[in-house]
């Protein structure tokens, strides 16, 4: 993507993304034997909307280790022996993404400044800011039947927040299958299943599931989806049966799909807004009290701020972002977050 910062790795082979020069960076570093720099420059960008949504001065960054399976306990520690500097120095902070478990990461938790409630709650946290920007961008979830595409960890949360503000669950779907119930399933059933059996839970919430992509030809009134960037692409939009689109990861909705939602009215929330849960835990306000209850006050007014908005959601949360950047940036990033 036009303007990103492209630093290459010395000790392993790959790279960071800084999205802004001269300013803090977050983001996180995934592994595979080839990540992509245009794709991590996409992830890097979103957060940087993210960050100036919630109008703090941090840059999105996104790293990628090129390693395959056998050589990433290697690679990923080379990494973290090169950017521990930057960490310590504020630079950067950095989690782990597709490829990297927590644990490789370890060694740079001591250089990072952020709250441990970041990481303990990170998940929580995620989960509940995708079913608070669900309400919001509903008008409130009582009665609203919502398929979730991409459950992860933060999964179990977000079924909690859905739930406990009046709404269904009626499908879920990882990479083994899509489990539908048109009663919506059990909170704590899923939370189980989710414990015991990971992505695996779907076999156990539904005899025989469906295929993975089969949760897009769901019938609900919002669909949560994330599982990667671009996963809801113009062929996938026209075949959707929903009225809301809310991201549970970034950029999921390329632009032609976008183009597609809004010549049928479905809205479509911006995934730098849905997916910012985590940010009240990092980057805290003094006085702002939980981290849980600050996300889902910020997060509920930021969306209501863009709904109505002639050229949609999207765009005007895009627009507001922008308008923070310029205030401490003399040149805005060049390209909006869309896949």
């Amino acid at each position: 993507m036009p303007g990103v910062i492209i630093q290459k790795l010395t000790s392993t082979e790959g790279f960071v993304a800084f999205d802004l020069d001269e300013a803090p960076a977050a983001g996180v570093v995934r592994s595979a034997p080839k990540i992509l720099v245009d794709g991590a420059s996409l992830l890097a960008r979103s957060l940087t909307y993210r960050f100036a949504t919630f109008e703090r001065k941090v840059g999105g960054a996104s790293a990628g280790v090129n390693a395959a399976p056998d050589d990433r306990a290697a690679a990923l520690a080379a990494f973290t022996a090169e950017v521990e500097p930057l960490v310590r120095d504020g630079r950067l902070a950095i989690d782990p993404g597709k490829g990297v478990a927590p644990a490789a990461l370890e060694a740079l938790r001591e250089a990072d400044a952020r709250p441990d409630a970041y990481a303990a709650r990170h998940d929580e946290l995620a989960g509940l800011g995708v079913a608070v920007a669900a309400h919001a961008a509903v008008r409130g979830l009582a009665g609203r039947r919502v398929a979730i595409e991409g459950f992860d960890a933060s999964g179990p949360a977000l079924v909690a927040g859905i739930i406990s503000r009046g709404g269904k669950v009626v499908a879920i779907s990882t990479a083994d299958g899509t489990a539908t119930s048109a009663e919506g399933f059990d909170e704590a059933t899923v939370t189980s299943a989710w414990a015991e059996h990971g992505t695996a839970l779907v076999a156990q919430l539904s005899g025989t599931p469906g295929k993975a992509w089969e949760v897009f030809g769901v019938s609900a009134d919002v669909l949560v989806a994330g599982s990667k960037p671009g996963v809801i692409d113009d062929a996938v939009a026209a075949g959707l049966s929903v009225g809301t689109v809310v991201p549970s990861g970034p950029v999921p909705v390329t632009a032609k799909g976008l183009a597609v939602l809004r010549r049928a009215g479905v809205v479509v929330v911006p995934d730098f807004v849905s997916t910012a849960g985590p940010l009240f835990a990092g980057w805290p306000i003094a006085g702002a009290g939980d981290p849980g209850s600050a996300a889902s006050v910020a997060i509920d007014a930021a969306l209501l701020e863009v709904l109505g908005h002639d050229d949609g959601p999207l765009l005007g949360a895009c627009y507001r972002a922008e308008a923070f950047l310029s205030t401490w940036r003399d040149t805005l990033p060049f390209g909006r977050p869309l896949a």
